[in-house]
């Protein structure tokens, strides 16, 4: 026999599943009717009673209906013994979607449009972080006699390009001594590591390459230490103007704090491993204007940590059915970089 906690936790689920799906005040009478509890209706209002009291639902006006709150929402999502499989289907399409990337802003922008698709909510996903980046290849490409190209790759797919005034006209001979040179020193280092040596080779270079060294080697070290990565790329905003009533004057703030992306990153920086999911519901938001909100977020990687990406919806959110579509997103791009 199933005790009064757990059949009380059961009335919750079904409120908060109707909810969800019509967005309407759910009354005992619904539950028993849409929901094989086993129990009569006199039983779940006294149920009911008792969530309310402790704070799990509320009375929105009224209604005999009951909605679920942030708290409600916090103990669903903690009790989510089984999150809803994506079907093979899915996970198909997900794969094929994102191995027709041809670069890393491709794979990005991929992501979001998935997972926006998936979830039919804001998607978001933070660019890899440098600082754990690896430098994988430079090159170095002569645009005029005393111009060149400087081409940063990283392990994670990264290219950054700049253009270095060369102060004086260069042959490609000395041009590919200085890039293997480079190459050498830095190649499979991390970026601080590779910043610091940029220095030894300015020491090291052979008297006839030093000013050329010096000039390549500062431009270089900007390269290295800038952190890009404050960047992310969002998809499906307008998934929010869908449902303006789940932001009771709030909507506006919400998509302010989208474009101005440090709420946002925050909330991703607070991945700490690959595959680790956090779910912040309405409240729990640090961020005034989040309040309305619920963001999924999860680290994506291989081994190692190499950004965010999550999901941002009204606190009316399909908890198993986002967190499974964010988690394959998640898997899939790891997989994509980290193969790269």
């Amino acid at each position: 026999m199933v005790n009064a906690d757990e059949r009380r936790f059961e009335v919750l689920r079904a409120i908060v599943a109707d909810y969800v799906s019509n967005h309407e005040p759910v009354a005992s009478k619904a539950i028993v009717d849409r929901h094989n509890l086993g129990v009569s209706s006199a039983t779940v209002r006294n149920d009911m009673a008792s969530l309310e009291e402790d704070g799990y639902i509320t009375q929105p006006h009224t209604s005999a209906g009951r909605i679920p709150t942030d708290k409600g929402y916090r103990l669903f999502v903690d009790r989510l013994s089984e999150v809803k499989p994506l079907s093979s289907a899915e996970r198909r399409a997900i794969g094929t979607f994102l191995d027709g990337a041809v670069d890393l802003d491709d794979v990005l922008r991929r992501s979001v449009r998935l997972l926006a698709q998936l979830t039919r909510q804001v998607a978001v996903v933070q660019y890899p972080t440098l600082a754990r980046s690896t430098v994988r290849h430079i090159e170095l490409v002569l645009i005029t006699p005393a111009r060149a190209m400087l081409v940063m790759i990283t392990d994670t797919g990264r290219v950054d390009q700049r253009m270095i005034d060369l102060g004086d006209v260069v042959t490609e001979d000395c041009l590919a001594r200085i890039r293997s040179m480079i190459n050498a020193a830095l190649a499979g280092h991390r970026m601080v590591e590779a910043a610091a040596k940029v220095a030894e080779l300015v020491e090291a270079a052979p008297s006839d390459l030093r000013d050329l060294m010096i000039r390549i080697g500062s431009v270089l070290v900007e390269s290295l230490v800038e952190h890009p990565e404050e960047r992310l790329v969002l998809g499906g905003t307008a998934n929010l103007t869908r449902n303006v009533s789940d932001f009771p004057g709030s909507l506006r703030q919400v998509l302010e704090a989208l474009e101005e992306q440090v709420v946002i990153l925050k909330l991703l920086a607070s991945a700490r491993d690959p595959g680790t999911l956090t779910v912040h519901i309405g409240g729990e938001n640090e961020a005034e204007e989040m309040r309305s909100t619920s963001v999924v977020s999860i680290g994506y990687g291989g081994a190692e940590l190499l950004g965010g990406m999550g999901v941002v919806g009204p606190t009316r959110m399909d908890y198993p059915g986002t967190i499974a579509a964010v988690r394959a997103v998640a898997n899939y791009v790891g997989e994509i970089l980290t193969a790269r």
